[in-house]
């Protein structure tokens, strides 16, 4: 059994370090990249996305519209531990939406509701929601209500209306992230570790399967559209 919370300030330090380790756990399911631990950047990744999360969790502290919203999962019986996550946008201007920006459920708990009951909580504040995925997740999210309206990237765009919301979302720009000095550091170190050789075929790795995703996200979508026009 879980209890669900919703807050629009930081979560307390002893959550907000759960947080984030579930990002660092579950990378592969909730990053847009969606690289196997295999692969040496997984590191790279894990630091980004997990500082990405970081950076979100902080911004809620504050008056500005828009800032993030986030719904825990806590156990029933022991509620100081984190079940899952959802940490999701309201759009700036647009009281009916919000965008889910990552969802999260421990391994232990999955098939048990836990996503559902976190987004569908999401959808009662928010009804016109949208998510971005890759072409794998979508089976899931149509089954929470969302219909696959496009692609863009190797993520397929979804939405519980036929239309994406005319609002602006205040999105984190990950380009500091990715040129921080930390970054680079965690680069020279699996560089290190690996060797220069092995750094260059896992970003060729990587590569290739953004491209399948993205040609994976365009075919669904197209599918998709097929679909409704029919």
């Amino acid at each position: 059994m879980f209890t669900l919370t919703h807050l629009n300030t930081p979560p307390p330090e002893s959550m907000k370090s759960q947080v984030l380790q579930m990002v660092v756990d579950y990378l592969s399911d909730i990053s847009s990249v969606s690289l196997p631990p295999s692969n040496p950047l997984y590191q790279l990744y894990q630091y980004v996305v997990g500082f990405e999360v970081h950076r979100y969790l902080d911004s809620m502290d504050g008056a500005q519209a828009g800032k993030p919203e986030l719904i825990m999962a806590l156990d029933a019986v022991d509620p100081a531990s984190l079940l899952g996550f959802a940490l999701y946008l309201p759009y700036v201007d647009d009281a009916d939406a919000c965008a889910l920006l990552y969802l999260a459920v421990r391994d232990s708990h999955r098939q048990h509701g836990v996503g559902r009951a976190m987004v569908d909580a999401m959808m009662a504040r928010y009804p016109h929601a949208e998510v971005a995925c890759v072409a794998g997740k979508v089976p899931y999210f149509e089954k929470l209500g969302f219909l696959p309206l496009a692609a863009r990237g190797p993520q397929v765009v979804m939405n519980t209306r036929s239309r994406v919301s005319d609002g602006v979302l205040a999105v984190q720009d990950l380009e500091p992230i990715f040129t921080s000095e930390e970054v680079r550091q965690i680069h020279t170190y699996l560089v290190n570790q690996h060797g220069a050789e092995a750094m260059t075929d896992a970003e060729k790795d990587r590569d290739r399967l953004l491209d399948e995703l993205a040609q994976q996200a365009n075919e669904l979508a197209q599918r998709s559209s097929t679909a409704r026009l029919h």
